[in-house]
């Protein structure tokens, strides 16, 4: 249990970073947008501010589900049902666990979704 939990927590600080470093180039989108008068709408020098937003807001959305999906890793790890499948119950695959620590499903029932 103690290895998992340290790569689940490691994985949660790392995501967290990613989230405070996203968050904070999201604000200076927005700011950068609101100091500007320029028609982005029709600039011709490639992506428009409201796309570079968006980019940004997706990958907010992203990290704050993938740190959802670490912290119900860390709940079952604490119950004992990590690394058994929600759908089938069999044990899911050391392998994928350590390719995917957060999965919730085998190979099988994962491949059949």
């Amino acid at each position: 249990m103690g290895q998992r939990l340290e790569v689940l927590e490691r994985e949660r600080q790392e995501t967290l970073q990613r989230l405070a470093t996203l968050t904070d180039d999201f604000a200076e989108v927005v700011a950068a947008s609101r100091d500007s008068n320029a028609d982005d709408e029709h600039d011709p020098e490639g992506a428009t501010i409201a796309f570079e937003r968006s980019q940004l807001d997706a990958l907010v959305s992203q990290a704050r589900g993938h740190l959802a999906e670490i912290d119900a890793a860390i709940t079952r790890l604490d119950v004992g049902t990590y690394g058994v499948c929600e759908r089938c119950g069999q044990p899911i695959g050391v392998a994928r666990l350590r390719a995917r620590p957060v999965a919730r499903t085998c190979i099988t029932c994962a491949s059949a979704s």
